[in-house]
């Protein structure tokens, strides 16, 4: 026993190393005052106020935010001429109805979306919801904080919080904004890590592209350990990302027939999918040094299409994901 304190001290000791956290900040220490938000320090950008008036806008003020003294734009915006980035998740519907019955029974629009000037159109990577619910009402314009730079477009993942994302979402956003960064800008992948996030949604959301009811939920844990961001082009590290998906695919099928055949030895479960992917995980039992991805699902393909059977009963099940459906507790 003695032995082992050392290790989870040290190990206790690494992490928090890597993770420090947070010290709060004095009171009123950063950012601008009230008074320097609204100085003319706040320079106009002269071409983008032009351009949203060409564009049938109307500025109302310019200032700059109170944290980083980033210049903004306050206008209102033609709406027919505003569109999400085309990296985004799908709109929600119901979110949109009950977004836009909410906006009718107030009468008022009060929280402005975020939008970048993108050839004559307006791109807003924060206020899709609050875009799609205004135009289902009808309006005429949209009232929209407008940004200079360009880059902002693509910090889906930081900026859109009206609605919170699902793995699926996320992964999906991610792989598009890959798709639309590969074709627009010279770059390594890993150069782009800041906007990614976290290198599993890009496996995971080309995934979800080929097959849209894919359970990542389950693969997630271990390829978050697999995973890094590729140090190579974007075109090259996005074949491998496809690549990635269909082995992923591949394991999924593997991991179905197991799910499949268990049913019909009467264990039915919703965790049953989970349940298996753990069985095969090998990875519960190697919690330092390095993970490669493609070694690793190769052998839990193998794993999946030796999986004894014999071996699974309900008390397994149970400690797992808690109790079995009604129909097998009989």
């Amino acid at each position: 026993m003695a032995a082992k304190s050392p290790r989870k001290k040290a190990a206790t000791t690494t992490t928090a190393t890597r993770r420090p956290r947070r010290k709060k900040a004095e009171p009123a220490s950063k950012g601008l005052s009230a008074a320097e938000v609204a100085s003319e320090a706040a320079t106009p950008p002269v071409e983008l106020v032009q351009g949203i008036q060409e564009d049938g806008g109307q500025v109302l003020s310019v200032y700059r935010d109170p944290l980083g003294a980033h210049t903004v734009v306050f206008a209102a915006l033609p709406i027919d001429k505003v569109e999400p980035t085309p990296y985004q998740r799908d709109v929600s519907e119901p979110h949109v109805k009950r977004l836009a019955s909410a906006m009718e029974r107030l009468d008022r629009f009060l929280d402005p979306i975020i939008a970048i000037r993108k050839e004559g159109r307006y791109w807003t990577p924060n206020g899709n919801h609050r875009l799609q619910a205004s135009k289902l009402l009808g309006g005429k314009s949209i009232m929209a904080l407008v940004l200079p730079e360009e880059d902002v477009a693509y910090q889906i993942l930081a900026l859109n919080t009206e609605k919170a994302h699902n793995l699926k979402e996320r992964s999906l956003e991610v792989i598009r904004m890959h798709r639309g960064l590969t074709g627009a800008r010279a770059g390594r992948e890993s150069e782009f890590a800041h906007l990614f996030e976290e290198p599993a949604f890009l496996t995971l959301g080309a995934a979800y592209e080929k097959r849209p009811r894919f359970s990542g939920g389950a693969y997630h844990p271990f390829i978050k350990r697999a995973e890094s961001f590729l140090d190579q082009p974007l075109a090259e590290a996005l074949r491998v990302r496809e690549a990635r998906a269909d082995k992923l695919l591949e394991l999924d099928d593997a991991v179905a027939t197991v799910v499949d055949a268990l049913k019909t030895r009467g264990l039915q479960s919703p965790y049953l999918k989970n349940f298996v992917v753990a069985r095969i995980n090998f990875l519960r039992f190697k919690k330092d040094g390095p993970v490669e991805f493609d070694p690793t699902v190769a052998r839990m393909i193998s794993s999946a299409r030796k999986f004894n059977l014999d071996k699974v009963n309900r008390e397994d099940l149970g400690r797992m994901s808690g109790p079995l459906l009604a129909e097998d507790s009989e």
